[in-house]
Protein backbone atom coordinates (compact mmCIF):
# COMPACT_ATOMS: atom_id res chain seq x y z
CA UNK A 1 0.00 0.00 0.00
CA UNK A 2 1.36 3.43 -0.95
CA UNK A 3 2.72 5.62 1.85
CA UNK A 4 2.32 8.71 -0.30
CA UNK A 5 -0.46 11.21 0.55
CA UNK A 6 -3.74 10.56 -1.20
CA UNK A 7 -6.72 12.92 -1.37
CA UNK A 8 -10.20 12.44 -2.80
CA UNK A 9 -11.29 15.42 -4.92
CA UNK A 10 -14.72 15.92 -6.42
CA UNK A 11 -13.34 14.48 -9.68
CA UNK A 12 -11.40 11.52 -8.27
CA UNK A 13 -8.47 10.38 -6.13
CA UNK A 14 -5.05 12.03 -6.51
CA UNK A 15 -1.79 10.76 -5.07
CA UNK A 16 0.89 13.31 -4.31
CA UNK A 17 4.30 13.19 -2.70
CA UNK A 18 5.65 13.96 0.74
CA UNK A 19 8.45 16.56 0.63
CA UNK A 20 11.42 16.61 2.96
CA UNK A 21 9.83 19.55 4.79
CA UNK A 22 6.91 17.33 5.73
CA UNK A 23 4.52 19.04 3.33
CA UNK A 24 2.33 17.10 0.95
CA UNK A 25 2.54 18.27 -2.66
CA UNK A 26 0.14 17.42 -5.47
CA UNK A 27 1.20 18.57 -8.93
CA UNK A 28 -0.40 18.68 -12.33
CA UNK A 29 -4.00 18.20 -11.15
CA UNK A 30 -6.32 19.10 -14.03
CA UNK A 31 -9.08 21.60 -13.26
CA UNK A 32 -10.63 21.53 -16.77
CA UNK A 33 -10.34 19.43 -19.89
CA UNK A 34 -7.34 19.99 -22.14
CA UNK A 35 -8.22 22.93 -24.46
CA UNK A 36 -7.18 21.24 -27.69
CA UNK A 37 -8.92 19.60 -30.61
CA UNK A 38 -12.62 20.49 -30.57
CA UNK A 39 -12.04 22.49 -27.34
CA UNK A 40 -9.30 24.69 -28.78
CA UNK A 41 -10.08 28.39 -28.10
CA UNK A 42 -13.23 27.40 -26.18
CA UNK A 43 -14.11 28.39 -22.65
CA UNK A 44 -12.77 25.84 -20.14
CA UNK A 45 -14.86 22.67 -20.08
CA UNK A 46 -15.49 20.79 -16.81
CA UNK A 47 -13.53 17.63 -16.15
CA UNK A 48 -14.91 14.16 -16.44
CA UNK A 49 -14.48 12.17 -13.19
CA UNK A 50 -11.86 9.41 -13.29
CA UNK A 51 -11.67 5.97 -11.74
CA UNK A 52 -8.74 4.76 -9.72
CA UNK A 53 -5.89 6.92 -8.42
CA UNK A 54 -4.41 9.70 -10.54
CA UNK A 55 -0.72 10.31 -9.98
CA UNK A 56 0.01 13.94 -9.09
CA UNK A 57 3.78 13.92 -8.77
CA UNK A 58 4.85 16.06 -11.75
CA UNK A 59 3.99 19.57 -12.87
CA UNK A 60 1.62 19.81 -15.80
CA UNK A 61 3.06 21.07 -19.09
CA UNK A 62 3.07 24.85 -19.43
CA UNK A 63 0.81 26.40 -22.05
CA UNK A 64 2.55 27.57 -25.23
CA UNK A 65 4.84 30.47 -24.35
CA UNK A 66 5.34 33.43 -26.70
CA UNK A 67 8.85 34.40 -25.66
CA UNK A 68 12.13 34.15 -27.59
CA UNK A 69 13.58 30.64 -27.76
CA UNK A 70 10.39 29.12 -26.34
CA UNK A 71 9.32 25.71 -27.56
CA UNK A 72 7.43 22.62 -26.45
CA UNK A 73 8.74 20.94 -23.30
CA UNK A 74 11.27 18.19 -23.94
CA UNK A 75 9.58 14.92 -24.73
CA UNK A 76 6.19 16.55 -25.18
CA UNK A 77 3.46 14.49 -26.81
CA UNK A 78 -0.31 14.50 -26.98
CA UNK A 79 -0.25 14.26 -23.17
CA UNK A 80 1.70 17.52 -23.15
CA UNK A 81 -1.38 19.50 -24.15
CA UNK A 82 -3.02 19.21 -20.73
CA UNK A 83 -2.27 22.85 -19.94
CA UNK A 84 -5.09 23.56 -17.51
CA UNK A 85 -3.62 22.12 -14.34
CA UNK A 86 -2.80 23.33 -10.85
CA UNK A 87 -0.59 22.35 -7.95
CA UNK A 88 -1.35 22.13 -4.23
CA UNK A 89 1.15 22.22 -1.37
CA UNK A 90 -0.38 21.64 2.05
CA UNK A 91 1.19 21.44 5.50
CA UNK A 92 -1.28 18.67 6.36
CA UNK A 93 -4.04 17.16 4.19
CA UNK A 94 -5.71 16.01 7.40
CA UNK A 95 -5.99 19.53 8.79
CA UNK A 96 -9.02 21.79 8.52
CA UNK A 97 -9.59 25.50 8.09
CA UNK A 98 -6.09 26.53 6.97
CA UNK A 99 -5.82 29.80 5.02
CA UNK A 100 -5.29 29.34 1.29
CA UNK A 101 -3.01 31.26 -1.09
CA UNK A 102 -3.70 30.86 -4.83
CA UNK A 103 -0.77 32.04 -6.97
CA UNK A 104 -1.44 33.27 -10.51
CA UNK A 105 1.94 33.52 -12.28
CA UNK A 106 2.77 36.42 -14.55
CA UNK A 107 4.64 36.82 -17.82
CA UNK A 108 3.22 39.77 -19.78
CA UNK A 109 0.10 37.70 -20.63
CA UNK A 110 2.19 35.72 -23.15
CA UNK A 111 4.07 33.39 -20.77
CA UNK A 112 3.32 31.74 -17.42
CA UNK A 113 4.59 28.55 -15.79
CA UNK A 114 3.45 27.52 -12.32
CA UNK A 115 6.36 25.06 -12.13
CA UNK A 116 9.00 27.81 -12.02
CA UNK A 117 11.33 27.18 -9.06
CA UNK A 118 10.93 30.85 -8.07
CA UNK A 119 7.37 29.94 -6.98
CA UNK A 120 8.39 27.08 -4.68
CA UNK A 121 5.74 27.11 -1.92
CA UNK A 122 7.91 25.60 0.87
CA UNK A 123 8.21 28.77 2.94
CA UNK A 124 4.54 29.88 2.94
CA UNK A 125 3.46 26.27 3.52
CA UNK A 126 5.84 26.05 6.48
CA UNK A 127 3.97 29.03 7.93
CA UNK A 128 0.67 27.20 7.72
CA UNK A 129 -0.75 28.21 4.33
CA UNK A 130 -2.18 25.83 1.74
CA UNK A 131 -0.59 27.09 -1.48
CA UNK A 132 -2.14 26.56 -4.91
CA UNK A 133 -0.46 27.62 -8.16
CA UNK A 134 -2.15 27.47 -11.55
CA UNK A 135 -1.43 27.26 -15.25
CA UNK A 136 -3.74 29.10 -17.62
CA UNK A 137 -3.74 29.91 -21.32
CA UNK A 138 -1.58 32.85 -22.35
CA UNK A 139 -0.64 34.53 -25.62
CA UNK A 140 -2.82 33.70 -28.61
CA UNK A 141 -4.37 30.66 -26.89
CA UNK A 142 -5.61 32.79 -24.01
CA UNK A 143 -6.03 36.35 -25.29
CA UNK A 144 -6.27 36.56 -29.10
CA UNK A 145 -9.61 38.10 -30.07
CA UNK A 146 -10.98 35.55 -32.54
CA UNK A 147 -14.31 35.15 -34.28
CA UNK A 148 -16.02 32.06 -32.92
CA UNK A 149 -14.24 32.08 -29.56
CA UNK A 150 -14.92 33.77 -26.23
CA UNK A 151 -12.53 36.64 -25.48
CA UNK A 152 -10.07 36.66 -22.57
CA UNK A 153 -10.00 32.89 -22.26
CA UNK A 154 -7.05 33.15 -19.88
CA UNK A 155 -9.31 34.90 -17.35
CA UNK A 156 -11.98 32.22 -17.83
CA UNK A 157 -9.34 29.58 -17.05
CA UNK A 158 -8.41 31.39 -13.84
CA UNK A 159 -12.06 31.46 -12.77
CA UNK A 160 -12.34 27.72 -13.49
CA UNK A 161 -9.26 27.10 -11.32
CA UNK A 162 -10.75 29.16 -8.48
CA UNK A 163 -13.99 27.19 -8.77
CA UNK A 164 -11.92 24.01 -8.41
CA UNK A 165 -10.41 25.47 -5.24
CA UNK A 166 -13.89 26.12 -3.83
CA UNK A 167 -14.93 22.52 -4.57
CA UNK A 168 -11.80 20.77 -3.38
CA UNK A 169 -9.48 22.73 -1.13
CA UNK A 170 -11.10 21.53 2.10
CA UNK A 171 -9.92 18.02 1.22
CA UNK A 172 -6.33 19.36 1.36
CA UNK A 173 -6.82 21.07 4.74
CA UNK A 174 -7.76 24.49 3.38
CA UNK A 175 -10.67 26.78 4.15
CA UNK A 176 -12.62 27.75 0.99
CA UNK A 177 -13.86 30.82 2.87
CA UNK A 178 -10.30 32.10 3.43
CA UNK A 179 -8.83 32.16 -0.07
CA UNK A 180 -6.31 34.86 -0.98
CA UNK A 181 -5.40 35.24 -4.65
CA UNK A 182 -1.89 36.54 -5.31
CA UNK A 183 0.05 37.48 -8.41
CA UNK A 184 2.74 39.70 -9.86
CA UNK A 185 2.81 41.60 -13.15
CA UNK A 186 0.31 39.91 -15.51
CA UNK A 187 -0.77 37.75 -12.57
CA UNK A 188 -1.56 40.93 -10.64
CA UNK A 189 -3.32 42.42 -13.67
CA UNK A 190 -5.40 39.26 -13.90
CA UNK A 191 -6.44 39.64 -10.27
CA UNK A 192 -7.34 43.29 -10.82
CA UNK A 193 -9.68 42.12 -13.59
CA UNK A 194 -11.10 39.31 -11.44
CA UNK A 195 -11.99 41.86 -8.77
CA UNK A 196 -14.54 43.35 -11.17
CA UNK A 197 -15.86 40.22 -12.96
CA UNK A 198 -19.25 38.86 -11.88
CA UNK A 199 -18.33 35.14 -12.35
CA UNK A 200 -15.40 35.58 -9.94
CA UNK A 201 -17.58 36.91 -7.11
CA UNK A 202 -17.30 34.82 -3.95
CA UNK A 203 -14.35 32.78 -5.21
CA UNK A 204 -11.78 34.57 -3.02
CA UNK A 205 -11.75 36.80 0.03
CA UNK A 206 -8.49 38.74 -0.25
CA UNK A 207 -6.02 39.74 -2.96
CA UNK A 208 -2.28 40.38 -3.23
CA UNK A 209 -1.14 42.26 -6.34
CA UNK A 210 2.52 43.13 -7.04
CA UNK A 211 3.30 45.46 -9.97
CA UNK A 212 -0.17 45.74 -11.50
CA UNK A 213 0.20 46.44 -15.25
CA UNK A 214 -2.00 48.96 -17.03
CA UNK A 215 -2.22 46.76 -20.15
CA UNK A 216 -5.54 46.36 -21.94
CA UNK A 217 -6.56 46.69 -25.58
CA UNK A 218 -9.64 48.11 -27.22
CA UNK A 219 -11.59 45.74 -29.44
CA UNK A 220 -10.44 47.63 -32.54
CA UNK A 221 -6.75 47.18 -31.71
CA UNK A 222 -7.20 43.58 -30.56
CA UNK A 223 -8.94 42.75 -33.85
CA UNK A 224 -6.02 44.20 -35.82
CA UNK A 225 -3.51 42.27 -33.71
CA UNK A 226 -5.36 39.00 -34.28
CA UNK A 227 -5.62 39.73 -38.01
CA UNK A 228 -1.88 40.48 -38.21
CA UNK A 229 -1.10 37.22 -36.43
CA UNK A 230 -3.37 35.20 -38.71
CA UNK A 231 -1.91 36.94 -41.76
CA UNK A 232 1.54 35.62 -40.83
CA UNK A 233 0.06 32.14 -41.19
CA UNK A 234 -1.90 32.90 -44.35
CA UNK A 235 -5.25 32.33 -42.72
CA UNK A 236 -8.19 34.14 -41.15
CA UNK A 237 -8.42 35.37 -37.51
CA UNK A 238 -11.09 32.85 -36.57
CA UNK A 239 -11.12 30.00 -34.10
CA UNK A 240 -12.00 27.57 -36.89
CA UNK A 241 -9.09 28.66 -39.10
CA UNK A 242 -6.45 28.78 -36.37
CA UNK A 243 -7.50 25.57 -34.61
CA UNK A 244 -5.53 23.58 -37.17
CA UNK A 245 -2.29 25.47 -36.48
CA UNK A 246 0.13 23.76 -34.10
CA UNK A 247 -0.13 25.62 -30.77
CA UNK A 248 3.61 26.10 -30.37
CA UNK A 249 3.92 27.35 -33.93
CA UNK A 250 1.17 29.88 -33.23
CA UNK A 251 3.02 30.96 -30.08
CA UNK A 252 6.21 31.38 -32.10
CA UNK A 253 4.44 33.55 -34.65
CA UNK A 254 3.16 35.77 -31.85
CA UNK A 255 6.74 36.11 -30.61
CA UNK A 256 7.81 37.17 -34.09
CA UNK A 257 4.89 39.61 -34.38
CA UNK A 258 5.88 41.20 -31.07
CA UNK A 259 9.49 41.51 -32.24
CA UNK A 260 8.26 43.46 -35.27
CA UNK A 261 6.19 45.94 -33.28
CA UNK A 262 8.58 48.88 -33.84
CA UNK A 263 7.36 48.92 -37.43
CA UNK A 264 3.76 49.41 -36.27
CA UNK A 265 4.27 52.42 -34.00
CA UNK A 266 2.39 54.75 -36.34
CA UNK A 267 -0.81 52.71 -36.07
CA UNK A 268 -0.53 50.69 -32.83
CA UNK A 269 0.95 53.47 -30.69
CA UNK A 270 1.43 52.57 -27.04
CA UNK A 271 0.97 48.82 -27.60
CA UNK A 272 3.87 48.88 -30.05
CA UNK A 273 6.02 50.66 -27.45
CA UNK A 274 5.02 48.17 -24.73
CA UNK A 275 6.56 45.42 -26.86
CA UNK A 276 3.86 42.75 -26.57
CA UNK A 277 1.35 42.29 -29.39
CA UNK A 278 -1.45 40.72 -27.33
CA UNK A 279 -3.00 41.46 -23.95
CA UNK A 280 -6.48 41.40 -22.33
CA UNK A 281 -9.16 43.14 -24.33
CA UNK A 282 -11.99 45.29 -23.02
CA UNK A 283 -14.51 43.25 -24.94
CA UNK A 284 -17.83 44.19 -23.32
CA UNK A 285 -18.53 40.52 -22.64
CA UNK A 286 -15.98 38.87 -20.34
CA UNK A 287 -14.31 42.16 -19.35
CA UNK A 288 -16.72 45.06 -19.67
CA UNK A 289 -14.32 47.78 -18.48
CA UNK A 290 -10.91 48.22 -16.92
CA UNK A 291 -10.65 47.65 -13.14
CA UNK A 292 -9.98 51.24 -12.02
CA UNK A 293 -13.23 52.92 -13.14
CA UNK A 294 -15.23 49.80 -12.28
CA UNK A 295 -14.07 49.97 -8.65
CA UNK A 296 -13.99 53.75 -8.29
CA UNK A 297 -17.44 54.04 -9.88
CA UNK A 298 -19.05 51.54 -7.53
CA UNK A 299 -19.66 48.89 -10.17
CA UNK A 300 -17.50 46.41 -8.24
CA UNK A 301 -17.04 45.87 -4.53
CA UNK A 302 -13.80 46.54 -2.71
CA UNK A 303 -11.92 43.84 -0.83
CA UNK A 304 -8.94 43.38 1.46
CA UNK A 305 -6.07 44.22 -0.88
CA UNK A 306 -2.30 44.17 -0.47
CA UNK A 307 -0.74 45.98 -3.43
CA UNK A 308 2.75 47.19 -4.20
CA UNK A 309 5.36 48.01 -6.78
CA UNK A 310 9.13 48.34 -7.03
CA UNK A 311 10.94 51.67 -7.22
CA UNK A 312 12.74 50.96 -10.52
CA UNK A 313 10.12 48.90 -12.37
CA UNK A 314 11.35 49.58 -15.90
CA UNK A 315 15.04 48.97 -15.21
CA UNK A 316 14.69 45.23 -15.80
CA UNK A 317 13.51 45.85 -19.37
CA UNK A 318 16.25 48.41 -20.03
CA UNK A 319 18.81 45.79 -19.05
CA UNK A 320 17.14 42.82 -20.80
CA UNK A 321 16.91 44.67 -24.11
CA UNK A 322 20.48 45.96 -23.90
CA UNK A 323 19.26 49.55 -23.97
CA UNK A 324 20.51 50.64 -20.54
CA UNK A 325 22.73 53.67 -21.01
CA UNK A 326 21.69 54.27 -24.63
CA UNK A 327 18.38 56.14 -24.37
CA UNK A 328 18.35 59.51 -26.11
CA UNK A 329 16.45 62.75 -25.76
CA UNK A 330 14.26 61.62 -28.64
CA UNK A 331 13.46 58.36 -26.82
CA UNK A 332 12.46 60.32 -23.72
CA UNK A 333 10.34 62.72 -25.78
CA UNK A 334 8.48 59.83 -27.42
CA UNK A 335 7.89 58.12 -24.08
CA UNK A 336 6.43 61.29 -22.63
CA UNK A 337 4.23 61.91 -25.67
CA UNK A 338 2.81 58.38 -25.65
CA UNK A 339 2.60 57.52 -21.96
CA UNK A 340 2.40 60.70 -19.87
CA UNK A 341 -1.24 61.65 -19.19
CA UNK A 342 -2.65 64.21 -21.61
CA UNK A 343 -2.67 67.10 -22.01
CA UNK A 344 -0.04 68.37 -19.55
CA UNK A 345 1.75 65.22 -18.34
CA UNK A 346 4.90 65.64 -20.41
CA UNK A 347 5.49 69.18 -19.15
CA UNK A 348 4.65 68.10 -15.60
CA UNK A 349 7.26 65.34 -15.68
CA UNK A 350 9.94 67.74 -16.93
CA UNK A 351 9.00 70.26 -14.26
CA UNK A 352 9.07 67.61 -11.52
CA UNK A 353 12.47 66.26 -12.63
CA UNK A 354 14.39 69.30 -13.94
CA UNK A 355 17.82 67.69 -13.52
CA UNK A 356 16.91 64.23 -14.82
CA UNK A 357 18.81 62.76 -17.76
CA UNK A 358 16.89 61.51 -20.78
CA UNK A 359 17.25 57.95 -19.49
CA UNK A 360 16.08 58.82 -15.98
CA UNK A 361 13.08 60.63 -17.37
CA UNK A 362 12.19 57.76 -19.69
CA UNK A 363 12.53 55.14 -16.96
CA UNK A 364 10.38 57.22 -14.62
CA UNK A 365 7.50 57.65 -17.07
CA UNK A 366 7.61 54.00 -18.21
CA UNK A 367 7.76 52.74 -14.62
CA UNK A 368 4.82 54.97 -13.72
CA UNK A 369 2.63 54.28 -16.74
CA UNK A 370 3.18 50.54 -16.97
CA UNK A 371 3.24 49.49 -13.30
CA UNK A 372 3.59 52.05 -10.50
CA UNK A 373 0.54 54.23 -11.12
CA UNK A 374 -1.77 51.31 -12.02
CA UNK A 375 -0.76 49.71 -8.70
CA UNK A 376 -1.26 52.91 -6.70
CA UNK A 377 -4.56 53.65 -8.41
CA UNK A 378 -5.82 50.12 -7.77
CA UNK A 379 -5.21 50.72 -4.05
CA UNK A 380 -7.11 54.00 -4.26
CA UNK A 381 -9.98 52.59 -6.32
CA UNK A 382 -10.35 49.60 -4.02
CA UNK A 383 -10.57 51.91 -1.01
CA UNK A 384 -13.17 54.03 -2.84
CA UNK A 385 -15.18 50.84 -3.42
CA UNK A 386 -15.30 50.18 0.32
CA UNK A 387 -12.29 47.89 0.57
CA UNK A 388 -9.17 48.15 2.69
CA UNK A 389 -5.90 48.68 0.83
CA UNK A 390 -2.34 48.22 2.07
CA UNK A 391 0.44 49.65 -0.11
CA UNK A 392 4.17 48.99 -0.32
CA UNK A 393 7.12 50.03 -2.45
CA UNK A 394 10.22 47.83 -2.75
CA UNK A 395 13.21 50.15 -2.55
CA UNK A 396 15.85 47.48 -1.86
CA UNK A 397 18.25 47.43 -4.79
CA UNK A 398 19.69 44.31 -6.39
CA UNK A 399 23.42 43.68 -5.98
CA UNK A 400 23.52 41.30 -8.98
CA UNK A 401 25.24 42.44 -12.19
CA UNK A 402 27.06 45.18 -10.35
CA UNK A 403 23.84 46.70 -9.03
CA UNK A 404 22.56 47.96 -12.39
CA UNK A 405 19.13 46.36 -11.88
CA UNK A 406 18.22 48.58 -8.95
CA UNK A 407 14.85 47.78 -7.35
CA UNK A 408 13.61 46.32 -10.62
CA UNK A 409 10.46 44.58 -11.80
CA UNK A 410 10.17 40.99 -10.46
CA UNK A 411 12.76 41.46 -7.70
CA UNK A 412 9.95 41.19 -5.15
CA UNK A 413 8.86 37.69 -6.21
CA UNK A 414 11.79 35.59 -4.88
CA UNK A 415 11.81 37.84 -1.83
CA UNK A 416 8.13 37.10 -1.12
CA UNK A 417 8.46 33.34 -1.70
CA UNK A 418 11.82 33.09 0.08
CA UNK A 419 13.30 31.50 -3.05
CA UNK A 420 16.51 33.52 -3.19
CA UNK A 421 18.43 30.36 -4.10
CA UNK A 422 16.30 29.63 -7.20
CA UNK A 423 17.89 30.36 -10.61
CA UNK A 424 15.81 33.53 -11.03
CA UNK A 425 16.43 34.51 -7.43
CA UNK A 426 20.18 34.28 -7.95
CA UNK A 427 19.91 36.14 -11.24
CA UNK A 428 18.13 39.02 -9.54
CA UNK A 429 19.81 39.02 -6.13
CA UNK A 430 23.20 37.38 -6.74
CA UNK A 431 24.69 34.16 -5.41
CA UNK A 432 25.03 35.61 -1.93
CA UNK A 433 22.07 37.76 -0.92
CA UNK A 434 22.97 40.65 1.36
CA UNK A 435 21.77 40.79 4.97
CA UNK A 436 19.44 43.58 3.84
CA UNK A 437 17.91 41.34 1.17
CA UNK A 438 17.42 38.54 3.70
CA UNK A 439 15.72 40.96 6.09
CA UNK A 440 13.37 42.33 3.40
CA UNK A 441 12.57 38.78 2.27
CA UNK A 442 11.63 37.83 5.82
CA UNK A 443 9.45 40.93 6.20
CA UNK A 444 7.65 40.42 2.90
CA UNK A 445 7.04 36.73 3.63
CA UNK A 446 5.57 37.62 7.02
CA UNK A 447 3.41 40.32 5.40
CA UNK A 448 1.93 37.74 3.02
CA UNK A 449 1.30 35.26 5.84
CA UNK A 450 -0.31 37.83 8.14
CA UNK A 451 -2.43 39.19 5.31
CA UNK A 452 -3.67 35.78 4.15
CA UNK A 453 -4.42 34.84 7.76
CA UNK A 454 -5.86 38.06 9.20
CA UNK A 455 -6.33 40.58 6.38
CA UNK A 456 -3.60 42.93 7.66
CA UNK A 457 0.10 42.71 6.63
CA UNK A 458 1.55 44.52 9.64
CA UNK A 459 1.40 48.20 8.70
CA UNK A 460 -1.27 50.87 8.45
CA UNK A 461 -3.79 50.91 5.62
CA UNK A 462 -3.49 53.36 2.72
CA UNK A 463 -6.09 56.11 3.04
CA UNK A 464 -6.62 59.34 1.10
CA UNK A 465 -4.95 62.15 2.96
CA UNK A 466 -2.44 59.98 4.83
CA UNK A 467 -1.37 57.71 1.92
CA UNK A 468 0.75 55.58 4.25
CA UNK A 469 3.04 53.17 2.43
CA UNK A 470 5.49 50.54 3.64
CA UNK A 471 8.87 51.19 2.04
CA UNK A 472 10.87 47.94 2.02
CA UNK A 473 14.64 48.30 2.26
CA UNK A 474 17.46 47.57 4.71
CA UNK A 475 15.61 49.50 7.41
CA UNK A 476 11.99 49.46 6.31
CA UNK A 477 9.62 52.21 7.36
CA UNK A 478 6.02 53.31 6.97
CA UNK A 479 5.76 56.78 5.44
CA UNK A 480 3.67 58.90 3.05
CA UNK A 481 3.64 57.57 -0.51
CA UNK A 482 7.23 58.05 -1.77
CA UNK A 483 6.43 58.78 -5.43
CA UNK A 484 4.31 61.83 -4.66
CA UNK A 485 5.30 63.85 -7.74
CA UNK A 486 4.16 61.02 -10.00
CA UNK A 487 0.95 60.56 -8.02
CA UNK A 488 0.08 64.21 -8.56
CA UNK A 489 0.80 64.04 -12.29
CA UNK A 490 -1.49 61.02 -12.65
CA UNK A 491 -4.25 62.18 -10.32
CA UNK A 492 -7.53 61.89 -12.22
CA UNK A 493 -5.92 59.91 -15.08
CA UNK A 494 -6.50 56.16 -14.80
CA UNK A 495 -4.75 53.81 -17.27
CA UNK A 496 -6.59 53.87 -20.58
CA UNK A 497 -6.72 50.82 -22.88
CA UNK A 498 -4.21 50.71 -25.70
CA UNK A 499 -5.92 51.83 -28.92
CA UNK A 500 -5.22 52.49 -32.56
CA UNK A 501 -3.51 55.80 -33.21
Amino acid sequence: MSQQPCVRTAEGLVEGRRRRYGHAVFRGIPYAQAPVGALRFAAPVPLRPWDGVRQAAEFGPPPPQSVPQAGPPAGSSAAGTDWLTLNVCTPDPGAAGLPVLVWIPGGAYVAADSGDAMYDPAEPASAGLVVVSINYRVGAEGFALLDGAPPNRGFLDQIAALEWVQRNIAAFGGDPGRVTVAGQSAGAGSIAALLTMEPARGLFRRAVTHSVPGWHCTRALAEQAAAALADRLGTAPTAAALSGVDPWRLAGELTALSAGLPGRRESWGRLARAGIAMCPVVDGEVLSETPWPALAGGRASGTELLVGHTRDEFRLFSVMTGRLGTFTDEDARTALELFAPAPDGAAAYRAAHPRASAEELLETVYSDALFRMPSLQLAEANAAAGGTSFLFELRLGSTAMGGVLGACHSLDVPLAFGTLESPTGKGLLGDRPTPEALAVSQELQQAWIRFATTGAPGWAAYRPGERLTRVLEGESKTMPYPEESSRRIWEGHVPAPFDLV
